[in-house]
C-alpha cells in the first residue's frame, strides 16, 4: 500500500499573513461555545474504579525501592521524565481514589523526591534523558552507562507534575523546590522563551537543538512558564497550517523535517494532557475547573483532533484513537498519528520509516477523548478498550487496528495517563492550587540577588 499526500491545505497565520487572535475568535464561535461535547464528571462507577485499580498493579510491579523510581516498561529497569511524571500522576491518582494509604504515598514520594534531590545531572545542567531506576544512574536509551542529552519537552511535563503535587501536599514544596533549583536553565529557554534540548552523541560536542512541535510544545512550554520562566515563543501556534480532512480543519506544524531533523505529529497524547491537567486553561488563570477555557486556541485545536477521529469511524467504520504508542518489539515506539510528513493516518517510527501495520487504538488517547467529551462515540471507544488489560499486570499498550490483536506491552504513562483520566472525572482539572501562607523556597530564590546567579533563574533570564 502506498500513501496518497492528502493537498487540500487550508492556510493560517504564517502562510497568509493573519493575525491568530482573529482567526481563533471566529473558530472558537463556530466550535467550542455550541458544538463542544461536555467533559464526563463524577464519581468513578464500580467499573472505573476495578479499571483504576488494574493500571496502579503496573506500579506496584515495577516500583524500585532502592531508588523510588519506576519502569518506563514492564520489567525494564530504565525510565524517562516524561514517563516518570506518568508515575506520579498515576500515584496521586491511586491515593485520591484510595487505592493505596497515605503512608504509602508518603513513603514512594520521599524516595522519588530524594533521588530527584541526588541524582548526578547531565552536563551539571539538567536531568539526562534517561536513568537506571535501580541505581539512578545516567543511561542512554539501550540503558547502558552514559549521558545522552536533555529533553525540554520530558522536563516541561515534569515540571507540571511536580507543580500539581508542590500545591496538592505544600509539605513537599520545599523538598520539589531544593530539587528544580538544583537545574542550569541557561541553555533550555532562552530570552526569546524558545525551548531547546540538549543532544550528546558520541566524538562529538553537545547540540542544543530547538525542541517541540505544534502540541507538544506548548504543553510543555506551561510546565517551564507554571515555574516562572519566559517562553512566550514556545506557546506561539505558529508556524502552522491546517489541512481539511472530513470537512475538519486539522492543525499541523509546518516545520520542515528534513531541516530540523524532527517529525511533526498530530496525536491525541499532548491535547488529551492540557485539557486533563490544566483544563485547557492558561497558566495564568488559577481558577478552579470549569468549561471556560482561557487558552481558547488549544481547546479548538483539541477539538478538532478528536472530531477528525470520531468522523473516521463513521466514514470507514475503524476505531481510531490515534497517539504515539509502545511495541512488544522492534522498532518498540511508533508514533501513530492523524497527520504526519504529508499523509493522513500515517503511522511512522522516530526515524520516519512507514509502519501501518503498527496502527493502533492506544487506550489513553481513547480513554482521554473518552473523559473529554461525553458523546456515543466516546461511550463506543470505553466498550473497545476498558477491558483490555491482565489483571496481573495492568493495562495493554493498546489494540491493533488491523485485527491482530493486541500490543502485547506494559508501561508507565499508559497507565499513569489512564489513572489520571480518572481522575480528572473525579475531580475534574488536576492543577489545583490552595491558599499559599509563606513565600515558597522557590519564589525566595527569585528574589534573592547573590544565589543562583549563574542558573538562569526566571528573572535572571528575564534580564538577560
Amino acid at each position: 500500500m502506498r500513501l496518497v499526500p492528502l493537498l487540500c491545505l487550508t492556510c493560517t497565520l504564517t502562510a497568509c499573513g493573519n493575525s491568530y487572535q482573529g482567526f481563533s475568535n471566529d473558530i472558537v464561535t463556530r466550535h467550542t461555545h455550541w458544538d463542544t461535547p461536555e467533559p464526563r464528571s463524577g464519581d468513578l462507577t464500580e467499573k472505573e474504579l476495578e479499571m483504576a485499580t488494574i493500571a496502579w498493579k503496573y506500579f506496584e510491579n515495577n516500583y524500585q525501592e532502592s531508588t523510588g523510581l519506576v519502569n518506563a516498561v514492564n520489567n525494564y529497569p530504565s525510565v524517562t521524565w516524561w514517563d516518570a511524571s506518568s508515575y506520579l500522576a498515576g500515584m496521586v491518582s491511586a491515593l485520591e481514589f484510595g487505592i493505596i494509604k497515605r503512608e504509602e504515598f508518603d513513603r514512594r514520594f520521599t524516595k522519588f523526591i530524594t533521588t530527584l534531590n541526588t541524582l548526578d545531572l547531565f552536563m551539571g545542567e539538567l536531568p539526562n534523558k534517561a536513568y537506571n531506576t535501580q541505581n539512578a544512574a545516567k543511561v542512554d536509551y539501550a540503558n547502558q552507562p552514559g549521558e545522552i542529552g536533555y529533553s525540554a519537552l520530558d522536563l516541561g511535563r515534569l515540571l507540571i507534575w511536580l507543580h500539581i503535587v508542590k500545591h496538592r501536599f505544600p509539605q513537599y514544596a520545599s523538598a520539589i523546590d531544593s530539587a528544580v533549583l538544583r537545574w542550569n536553565f541557561c541553555n533550555v529557554v532562552d530570552k526569546n522563551g524558545t525551548m531547546f534540548g540538549a543532544l550528546l552523541e558520541p566524538g562529538k560536542p553537545v547540540q542544543y537543538l530547538q525542541e517541540g512541535r505544534l502540541g507538544y510544545e506548548e504543553y510543555a512550554a506551561k510546565g517551564f512558564e507554571l515555574w516562572g520562566f519566559n517562553t512566550d515563543q514556545a506557546l506561539m501556534p505558529e508556524p502552522y497550517a491546517t489541512i481539511n480532512m472530513y470537512g475538519y480543519d486539522i492543525p499541523y506544524d509546518t516545520r520542515d523535517p528534513r531541516k530540523l531533523k524532527a517529525h511533526s505529529y498530530v496525536v491525541t497524547e499532548s491535547y488529551v494532557l492540557d485539557g486533563i491537567e490544566l483544563g485547557w486553561d492558561v497558566t495564568s488563570d488559577k481558577s478552579a475547573h470549569d468549561d471556560d477555557y482561557s487558552h481558547e486556541w488549544i481547546a479548538d485545536f483539541a477539538l478538532q483532533i478528536y472530531r477528525v477521529q470520531e468522523r473516521r469511524y463513521h466514514e470507514t467504520g475503524i476505531i481510531t484513537a490515534r497517539t504515539e504508542h509502545q511495541l512488544a518489539g522492534a522498532p518498540y515506539f511508533v508514533y501513530d498519528t492523524i497527520y504526519t510528513d504529508g499523509f493522513a493516518w500515517n503511522t511512522i517510527s522516530e526515524a520516519g520509516e512507514f509502519l501501518p501495520q503498527y496502527a493502533a487504538v492506544a487506550i489513553k488517547g481513547a480513554m482521554g477523548m473518552w473523559v473529554l467529551w461525553d458523546t456515543e462515540y466516546t461511550d463506543l471507544l470505553f466498550e473497545h478498550v476498558s477491558n483490555v488489560y491482565d489483571r496481573d499486570k495492568g493495562f495493554y499498550e493498546g489494540i491493533f487496528e488491523n485485527g491482530t490483536g493486541l500490543i502485547n506491552t506494559f508501561t508507565s504513562n499508559n497507565n499513569g495517563i489512564l489513572l489520571e483520566i480518572l481522575l480528572y472525572k473525579k475531580q475534574g482539572k488536576l492543577l489545583q492550587y490552595q491558599d499559599k501562607t509563606a513565600p515558597s523556597l522557590w519564589d525566595k530564590a527569585l528574589k534573592n540577588p547573590f544565589e543562583y546567579q549563574s542558573q538562569c533563574l526566571p528573572k535572571q533570564l528575564a534580564s538577560q
